[in-house]
């Protein structure tokens, strides 16, 4: 699989490049699981503090997804064949790490 796939989302799997700047950037990073583990494939969305859609990305095969977003409270919707799941988080800049289950 190449570092782009052809919605133009970098692989999710891939290791933060380092252009990045972590301590100036917000980057939410986690894994999306069910009971039986990761789930690949899984489509997480990103809303804003109002639950506005802002972005999309498809999960790696271990289940993990990015985003690059603005520092605030953020929510996670995990919609995936094995179910659908939320989380919510507040973000500062650095690396914020969630989990979203889904059942």
């Amino acid at each position: 699989m190449s570092a782009v796939d052809s919605c133009g989302a970098p692989e999710q799997s891939a290791p933060i490049p380092a252009s990045v700047d972590v301590e100036k950037e917000t980057v939410i990073t986690g894994v999306v699981s069910s009971g039986d583990g990761p789930v690949g494939g899984a489509y997480v969305r990103l809303l804003d503090s109002t639950g506005e859609f802002t972005a999309e990305v498809v999960t790696s095969p271990a289940g993990q997804f990015r985003f690059f977003a603005a520092p605030g409270n953020w929510t996670l919707r995990a919609l995936s064949r094995q179910g659908n799941g939320d989380a919510s988080l507040a973000a500062d800049r650095g690396i914020n790490e969630i989990a979203v289950a889904v059942a």
